[in-house]
């Protein structure tokens, strides 16, 4: 509980609610009913589809009957992430909340902030009898964090807004006008496994700073897969090992903070594999310095015996192929300055028992790059002996030069800031793009308020921020001039 809520008390009311509900994604149901029986309980026409998805319709205030239909839009999932002593389970606990130095945030675990202050926004403006505002329709999708598969699948026949401002932004200051595309691409690598005698080495990866696969990408942080893909494969010139278990990451669009492995080295080899593996952590350590200062990678002996194992030629094939996919910025844009055009996140590894899988999140602002990406990723897993399959194809946003709902917000911010915003197209994935193939003639925005660390434990909400971007979101409400 946040003992004292600051202004606006009604959008945290919200958040707290929002927050005690698990809504991981593919964890949404109980968070989608919750929202559909708030607009019941009010008698807001309302519908819930079979994605999950929540349209809630609100008649406009007296005097703005004739402003055009305004949809506010954002999802209701979270990427549900937690540090490796916390003891939530994030499935069926709710978040525990943190409000210190002007920030709100979760203890142990990501805050969610994207895109749960989206819905309590929306939730306060819908149970409000004194905000002012043309007729809205405000539009809750789910697993936005995983494909975009709610906006994917909801229909917006029923739909009359002409304009949609999509509170998924975490920049305050910036209106964004444009995104990035994407694509999930799953690789299935299978083995075999032997018993083999040896002692058992546990090989763990933590303390890199994570982040969002889009929004972060550029800031060149270590991605924990390739990283143990690469200290495997350094190994293997020195001492042939066979690999009992590799997991790291936990979602695909989260650039992997952590990696965890165990392999099996011959008892003879045991000290040569030891000081190999010290010298890599020493050579690492150096190498990320300055970007990935908190880098961490432990060694622990385990007991002699025999292990069912991968063999060693599956065990050097497989990380082979970790250490050498495309990781990050695969080209920057030569259109937009400083703006990332394509880019790879190996955000999921797991070593099951007959199979190493694998997910990636593919971005680019270019269709065609975008599909030349997927076709190269197809390849090499197919080259290392995998199968590959995708999902979540998503479309990007593109930049229209006239936007009238545009123009107002750029008037209202330098009324209300006392300066421009600005207007930037990024290589996040945004539902904008997928909304705008269902319904064409929409006029998008997309806005927020300041969000650190997103996707990571270490995600905190700026509290003045949230304040400010309130009276901005109203101030857009309130304004009758188009």
């Amino acid at each position: 509980m946040i003992k004292e809520k600051p202004e606006p008390k009604r959008v945290y009311d919200f958040f707290e609610e929002i927050a005690a509900i698990p809504h991981g994604s593919y964890h949404i149901d109980e968070i989608s009913d919750y929202l559909y029986q708030f607009a019941r309980k009010r008698n807001l026409w309302c519908r819930q589809d079979e994605w999950k998805n929540v349209l809630i319709k609100k008649p406009a205030t007296p005097g703005y009957e004739n402003a055009p239909v305004l949809m506010i839009q954002g999802h209701m999932d979270m990427v549900a992430v937690k540090k490796d002593d916390c003891p939530l389970d994030l499935e069926r606990d709710g978040l525990d909340l943190i409000l210190e130095n002007g920030f709100l945030s979760a203890k142990g675990t990501s805050l969610g902030g994207d895109d749960g202050i989206a819905v309590a926004y929306a939730l306060a403006i819908l149970d409000s009898d004194s905000i002012p505002h043309p007729a809205l329709e405000v539009l809750f999708t789910v697993n936005e964090e995983v494909g975009m598969e709610g906006a994917l699948g909801v229909e917006l026949a029923d739909s009359e807004a002409t304009c949609l401002l999509n509170i998924d932004s975490e920049e305050e200051g910036i209106l964004i006008a444009g995104c990035a595309g994407g694509v999930r691409v799953a690789g299935s690598f299978p083995f075999t496994r032997v018993k083999k005698e040896g002692t058992k080495l546990s090989l763990s990866i933590t303390g890199l700073k994570g982040g969002h696969s889009g929004t972060e990408i550029h800031k060149g942080r270590c991605n924990a897969n390739c990283v143990m893909g690469r200290i495997l494969t350094m190994l293997s010139e020195t001492v042939p090992y066979a690999i009992v278990s590799l997991k790291g990451g936990e979602k695909d669009n989260a650039i992997p903070r952590f990696a965890h492995g165990e392999i099996i080295v011959d008892k003879q080899n045991l000290s040569t594999a030891t000081e190999k593996l010290m010298n890599i952590k020493i050579l690492l350590k150096q190498e990320f310095g300055g970007r990935e200062d908190g880098f961490s990678f432990e060694v622990k002996e385990g007991d002699n015996g025999s292990y069912d194992v991968v063999t060693e030629e599956d065990s050097c094939r497989m990380a082979e192929f970790l250490s050498v996919v495309p990781d990050g910025v695969v080209a920057m844009s030569a259109r937009v300055p400083g703006m990332v055009e394509t880019s790879l996140n190996l955000g999921i590894l797991e070593l099951k028992e007959e199979k190493m899988e694998t997910v990636f999140a593919l971005r680019s602002s270019i269709k065609s790059a975008k599909e030349a990406l997927k076709k190269r990723m197809e390849a090499l897993v197919r080259i290392y002996g995998g199968t590959s399959s995708c999902g979540g194809d998503y479309p990007a946003w593109e930049y229209r030069a006239e936007s009238p709902l545009r123009e107002k917000m750029v008037r209202i911010y330098q009324k209300q800031y006392g300066k421009e915003p600005e207007i930037t197209v990024i290589h996040a994935g945004l539902e904008c793009g997928i909304l705008l193939e269902k319904k064409p003639s929409l006029d998008c925005v997309s806005f927020g308020p300041d969000i650190l660390d997103i996707h990571t434990t270490e995600e905190k909400m700026d509290v003045a921020s949230v304040l400010r971007t309130w009276e901005y979101l109203l101030a857009v409400l309130e304004e009758k001039v188009w």
